[in-house]
């Protein structure tokens, strides 16, 4: 090959812009622009909840999840730090706070310090037995109502025989019953 060939080569704009951006050093710099499809970016708040490639998601804290069957299961599991004070939830007693009150036994031993100061403990205290009496209330509610919809057709004891029980629950005693523990419990409020 001669001199000549190789030096009567033309040169595009772009070879000359790419050894332009390697002798100054700028070795990720384009030398054209790219055209054709872009996907649309959608941005999305805390919260938002759509679709992606046949999955949910959400925003939850700043970070994208994957909506699942198990999120409500997540809630129960106590998390490694306090969504409060944001330390680490390592005391016996964290756990037990966890499940009550959401967060770590400290940040519940400051509120409540706080509310003794402020001369707000005695409702707090007050509100918290009326709720524990309103849960008891609709547990029990539930307890009475399966039993008095619980049929005794039959039973299959252990052998697999089918087995046919007389008797059952009288409906007329067990709603008075249940009116009158409501009753009784509902003054036990304060």
């Amino acid at each position: 090959m001669s001199k000549e060939s190789v030096l009567k080569r033309q040169f595009q704009e772009k070879d000359v812009q790419r050894l332009r951006n390697l002798v100054q050093g700028k070795h990720g710099s384009k030398t054209t622009e790219g055209i054709g499809y872009t996907k649309k970016q959608e941005f999305y708040k805390e919260g938002d909840v759509w679709t992606e490639l046949g999955r949910e998601w959400t925003i939850k804290d700043g970070i994208k999840q994957n909506v699942t069957k198990l999120d409500k299961a997540k809630e129960l599991a106590m998390p490694m730090f306090c969504p409060s004070c944001k330390k680490v939830m390592k005391h016996k007693f964290d756990q037990m706070f966890w499940n009550n009150h959401r967060k770590c036994y400290n940040c519940v031993i400051e509120f409540e310090t706080q509310l003794r100061a402020k001369g707000l403990w005695e409702e707090y205290q007050t509100q918290i037995n009326n709720s524990d009496i309103d849960n008891f209330i609709k547990d029990y509610q539930l307890w009475a109502e399966e039993m008095l919809t619980e049929s005794n057709q039959g039973f299959v004891s252990e052998e697999g025989e089918i087995q046919n029980w007389k008797g059952g629950v009288n409906k007329d005693l067990m709603k008075q019953s249940l009116d009158e523990t409501i009753k009784y419990l509902e003054s036990l409020k304060k």
